[in-house]
């Protein structure tokens, strides 16, 4: 079972290299590793019987970690107009 847990996140890590002309698909890759780690930390603290604070940390840099990535992403299309990596200068402000 935890095999197939590897291999999800394997698979969002090749999504990940794959897709990053886009802002949007890199994120939502990113996110699906983050939700595939959460689970496997979880699964571990169940197997060792160890409480479930560390979970609620790494949930909660999840969440300001999707949020930042969610601002890059708004100011991204507000600035740029869409979100591929190509259209974005690195000379531009």
């Amino acid at each position: 079972m935890l095999m197939m847990f590897y291999f999800m996140f394997f698979c969002g890590l090749w999504v990940f290299s794959s897709k990053r002309k886009h802002l949007l698909m890199t994120l939502l890759s990113l996110e699906f590793m983050v939700l595939i780690l959460f689970i496997v930390l979880y699964y571990y603290v169940m197997l060792m019987s160890g409480e479930l604070y560390m979970t609620m940390f790494f949930l909660s840099f999840a969440v300001c970690e999707g949020a930042l990535g969610l601002s890059i992403l708004v100011s991204m299309i507000r600035t740029h107009g869409n979100d591929y990596f190509n259209s974005f200068g690195l000379l531009q402000c």
